[in-house]
């Protein structure tokens, strides 16, 4: 069936999916229409705007609805008049109602970042970044009532490289997103799904608050991935006296047993291409870039310019006292 031809529906909200919006729609699918969450107020003005996904339903005209469930008649039945092949899911982020994933002729395909069954849930790339994961990917899936638990279509792997950031990884598994979800959406009616594994499996929970707090008991490597896990989304802080400062990349480094390790969070040494911090099982945190408040993010060198004397060696970022409260 041409692709013009195809009737589907497109489900999302952030930008990930907008972006595999805007793929579908450059490679000529045409939307019924797009679900996306209700407007919210964001930013230091909490000025309410729409989200992502509507935005550019709005500007390519796509006619948009935004219910806060899909649980309603109603919605069931506005959904039914559709009479879609196909609803993409994306990053949704509202739950699907066994009555609406029954109503497209071939189910709900859900774009998930993540290798299934590993890492299920809310925050699949920061997890995999946090754990150390040497590779994660795209898994294609038909919905189905469970949590990210619906038979595969496709798995495309992503290796992670030293240093890949949150950011990267997202914008990496978009790249491999796109094409693979396209090939789908032309073979609806020759797909085959395989259901997940049944090992293997972990949750990927939902990032909270507190977790972007830097615990500098924790070893330098973990540290390290804490932060690119974050880089963006929710930046790891720390604060320096009263300063709050923002931790944006940092790398460990190898030392050789010095005599006095330091206390976790002691600066250390501090030069122009990093600010060295002690942390757990004396290892070292080599901090590279960095965002004061009200302040662009910048690199040590730049920081060190203005704020020389807030990085002072023997300074300690406090270790966080709320930790194990977590």
């Amino acid at each position: 069936m041409p692709r013009r031809k195809r009737r589907l529906a497109f489900a999302g909200s952030p930008a990930l999916a907008a972006e595999v919006l805007d793929g579908l729609l450059a490679a000529g699918f045409h939307m019924l229409r797009a679900y996306t969450q209700p407007d919210r107020p964001v930013g230091r003005g909490r000025r309410t705007q729409p989200c992502p996904v509507k935005a550019l339903a709005i500007a390519r005209d796509i006619e948009v609805r935004t219910p806060r469930s899909l649980a309603a008649t109603e919605a069931t039945d506005a959904l039914r008049a559709l009479d879609l092949d196909a609803l993409v899911v994306v990053a949704y982020g509202v739950l699907l109602p066994k009555a609406i994933l029954e109503l497209p002729r071939h189910g709900c395909i859900n774009v998930h970042a993540s290798l299934l069954p590993r890492w299920r849930g809310a925050a699949p790339v920061e997890r995999a970044l946090m754990a150390g994961d040497t590779r994660t990917g795209v898994t294609l899936m038909q919905m189905d009532e469970g949590l990210d638990t619906g038979p595969m279509l496709k798995r495309i792997v992503y290796p992670i490289r030293p240093g890949d950031t949150g950011d990267l990884v997202r914008d990496a598994l978009v790249g491999l997103a796109i094409p693979a979800l396209i090939d789908c959406l032309d073979h609806l009616e020759h797909l085959t799904a395989q259901p997940q594994p049944a090992v293997g499996v972990t949750y990927a929970k939902k990032l909270r608050p507190g977790e972007a707090r830097i615990d500098w008991r924790r070893d330098a490597a973990a540290l390290a991935r804490h932060v690119r896990a974050l880089n963006s989304r929710m930046p790891a802080f720390a604060p320096l006296g009263a300063t709050r400062i923002r931790v944006l990349d940092a790398q460990p480094i190898a030392t050789d047993a010095p005599a006095h390790p330091g206390e976790p969070g002691e600066i250390v040494r501090v030069a122009p291409e990093g600010i060295d911090v002690a942390c757990g099982d004396a290892t070292r945190l080599r901090v590279t870039a960095l965002q004061l408040p009200g302040k662009k993010p910048v690199a040590v060198r730049a920081a060190l310019q203005g704020y020389r004397n807030l990085f002072a060696e023997g300074r300690r970022w406090e270790p966080d006292a709320d930790v194990t409260r977590r």
